[in-house]
């Protein structure tokens, strides 16, 4: 049982992972008994599945531009200046929305909500955590934005919940003892078996950008084609955050290719579990290291094999130690439970993908001990118990306890 009201801040409502991570997080703390509410700087898809899991959730309209402003705009110091007058009105009002809340913890799930959560907490008399979903890298943030995060992890929360060990590893030092590991756990229900479209669909899912890959899947797609013809190929997910010109020239270059009548592209979907599980495989791209990597245990969770990048929190889910090689140089290797394979190599991919359809029993046998290694590790229920804990611990700290922690890391 929480102690006390705790008040999550989302500045989007748009359905990421990490925002319907958020969904399943606070839908189990409430099942057992935590007051949890959340507050929305934004109306969307997300809001909605707020109300259905049984979430009570406000709405506080912050600016457009402020909402929508994208890394890249934010090391722009112009944009930035404006985007500053636009917040302090919002931080009056978001200390407003707190106390009237009732909530004595506050919760940031995002970089922009922790940005504002590290002024208007404080002046609303609150204590308040930051759930940190990002890696404080600069192949991830502007610069600027980059040492504002890092402050911020420094100076603002009594604790910082980070979704991997990769994650964890990019935080100040000094700012490391107040920090751990939860990993995003996945509902009961994930845990379906369902069968693919063909024996041979293979998929990339998340939201469409450079970060994510799907230009690189579609290169293997490619490839893939030139042997094994009866290939099918999905890509699931749309664009967001201004990035609609990278979703056009993906689709451009998929019709332009020997796979335009394979590849589909199925826009933004509700139910992303079906989806994964119509897959026989499913690919993750990242060109970068990812957080974490939530639709890769929603894969494994669902029987459903996966090829990953091999970099980031995606490695911690995929590598059980235990490996076996194909070749030196090939750029991928078989783990205990999936195929891990060298960042931004679409060749690499395309060697992957054809190993894996043309060995579907050793497929089935890696993708069965994953499943049961994912049931084990990511239950949403441990993750419950990790964030109340630390949500718990956040409450009972007092400023002088937080002083002398960072002087004893300092020393």
């Amino acid at each position: 049982m929480g102690q006390g009201r705790t008040l999550v801040l989302s500045h989007t409502a748009q359905e990421g992972g990490a925002e319907l991570a958020l969904v399943r997080l606070v839908r189990r703390l409430r099942e057992r008994g935590d007051d949890v509410h959340v507050l929305l700087f934004a109306h969307g898809p997300l809001e909605d599945a707020l109300a259905v899991a049984g979430v009570p959730t406000t709405v506080r309209l912050a600016s457009a531009r402020m909402a929508t402003a994208s890394r890249g705009q934010l090391s722009d110091v112009r944009h930035v200046f404006s985007l500053l007058t636009a917040a302090a009105d919002f931080i009056v009002r978001l200390r407003s929305a707190i106390r009237e809340s009732g909530a004595d913890l506050v919760v940031a799930n995002s970089l922009k909500s922790a940005a504002l959560a590290v002024v208007a907490a404080p002046i609303s008399g609150r204590a308040w955590v930051w759930n940190l979903h990002d890696r404080l890298t600069s192949d991830y943030l502007p610069r600027g934005l980059l040492i504002m995060m890092r402050t911020i992890a420094v100076l603002g929360p009594r604790k910082i919940i980070v979704n991997s060990r990769s994650t964890l590893e990019t935080i100040p030092r000094w700012a490391r003892r107040r920090a751990v590991i939860a990993y995003p756990g996945i509902a009961d229900d994930a845990f379906v078996t369902m069968l693919p479209d063909s024996p041979r669909v293979v998929g990339i899912v998340g939201r469409v950008s450079p970060t994510k890959g799907q230009h690189i899947f579609v290169e293997a797609a490619i490839r893939v084609a030139q042997t094994h013809p009866d290939v099918a190929y999905r890509v699931i997910g749309t664009a967001l955050f201004g990035e609609q010109n990278y979703e056009a020239a993906v689709r451009e270059r998929a019709r332009e290719s020997a796979v335009a009548d394979r590849m589909e592209f199925t826009g933004w979907v509700r139910d992303v579990p079906a989806q994964i599980g119509r897959l026989s495989i499913l690919v993750h791209a990242s060109p970068m290291p990812e957080p974490f990597g939530q639709i890769v245990v929603e894969a494994i969770a669902a029987s459903v094999p996966v090829i990953a990048t091999e970099s980031g929190g995606v490695v911690e889910i995929l590598d059980a130690g235990s490996v076996t090689t194909a070749e030196p140089d090939v750029g991928w290797r078989f783990t205990d439970l999936g195929v891990l394979v060298r960042p931004d190599n679409a060749a690499a991919l395309a060697s992957a993908i054809v190993a894996v359809l043309d060995d579907p029993k050793a497929t089935i046998r890696r993708a069965q001990r994953a499943r049961a290694d994912v049931s084990d590790r990511y239950a949403i229920s441990h993750t419950a118990d990790v964030v109340s804990q630390a949500w718990s611990e956040a409450r009972r700290q007092r400023p002088s306890q937080r002083t002398r922690s960072k002087h004893e890391v300092a020393n």
